[in-house]
């Protein structure tokens, strides 16, 4: 059954809250079959890709990601190592006769949203990170992972938890992942950046566009774009829709934040993914625009 799409609101909804996540998240190391070739890329018309994609939700195989690769013309389907040969078989079997227009791709380690957050940011018990500075009407704000704020009311700068940041006033999680923080401390000073970068403006990705993220654990790492409008799978009725996946690596504590591109442009929030950067991963990205768009605020 699909799980409807929230929106904002303050406050604890009625569900477990998944703030402990495992720890050893491995790198990707991806093969795909079957390949595409020039003579059958056109064979699926648009509605069939969406009845498979719906096909891969309804299997409700935990640990599946999907989206439709547009270069390929068929819908990619990621695994990571906690999904069997069998269930990449139901997979199959259920997408029927339309079962030719699937790519699976492995990826190592297991799908987890990233929840320990540019700059650090902590509340009780875990940190996230900050993903990007926002404003309306003349009030500062800043936007982070919706899991994050979920967990959290106030957030601070330390982990000691002495230089107070601001409170959640909004967050919608799950189904979207992003959350808004009010600053309520005059004092600290607020740029308009993401890591050493100049935030100009938003916007939205695009498969095989050149990408940034920065994380309190991960750093500052550049990668691509290789899907949009993905969804992925954790297991029990809980689905996310509409990410960006980017082969960038990430870790625990990442949540939140940003994915943005040399020139300026904000993209996204960190929700989760594999990987430890070692040798690569495999994460998803909230896009900021809807996130944006929900609270009327702008970056600057």
């Amino acid at each position: 059954m699909r799980i409807k799409r929230t929106t904002p609101h303050n406050g604890t909804p009625g569900r477990t809250r998944l703030i402990a996540v495992g720890t050893g998240l491995v790198a990707a190391a991806a093969f795909t079959v079957p390949s595409a070739n020039a003579a059958d890329i056109e064979t699926f018309s648009a509605t069939e890709l969406n009845t498979v994609q719906k096909s891969v939700l309804e299997s409700d195989i935990a640990g599946t990601a999907w989206a439709v690769d547009p270069e390929t013309n068929r819908v990619l389907v990621t695994v990571d190592s906690t999904v069997s040969d069998a269930e990449i078989a139901q997979i199959k079997e259920n997408a029927g006769s339309d079962a030719g227009a699937l790519t699976i791709e492995h990826t190592s380690g297991e799908f987890k949203p990233f929840i320990a957050g540019g700059d650090a940011i902590y509340g009780t018990g875990l940190r996230c990170s900050l993903g990007f500075n926002v404003i309306k009407a003349g009030v500062t704000y800043f936007l982070t992972a919706g899991h994050c704020g979920e967990a959290v009311s106030t957030w601070y700068s330390d982990s000691g938890l002495t230089a107070a940041l601001g409170t959640t006033v909004g967050y919608t999680w799950p189904i979207n992942d992003y959350a808004l923080v009010r600053y309520t401390n005059p004092f600290v000073f607020k740029p308009g950046i993401a890591g050493n970068t100049n935030i100009v403006s938003s916007g939205n990705a695009t498969v095989g566009q050149a990408v940034i993220s920065d994380g309190s654990t991960s750093g500052r790492r550049t990668g691509t774009v290789t899907a949009v409008n993905a969804s992925i799978n954790y297991g029990g009725g809980f689905v996310l829709y509409d990410l960006i996946q980017t082969d960038i690596c990430g870790g625990v504590g990442d949540s939140g934040g940003p994915l943005y591109t040399a020139g300026g442009v904000a993209l996204g929030l960190t929700h989760g993914g594999t990987g430890d950067c070692t040798s690569g991963g495999t994460t998803f990205f909230q896009p900021v625009t809807e996130a944006l768009s929900a609270y009327g605020v702008s970056v600057y």
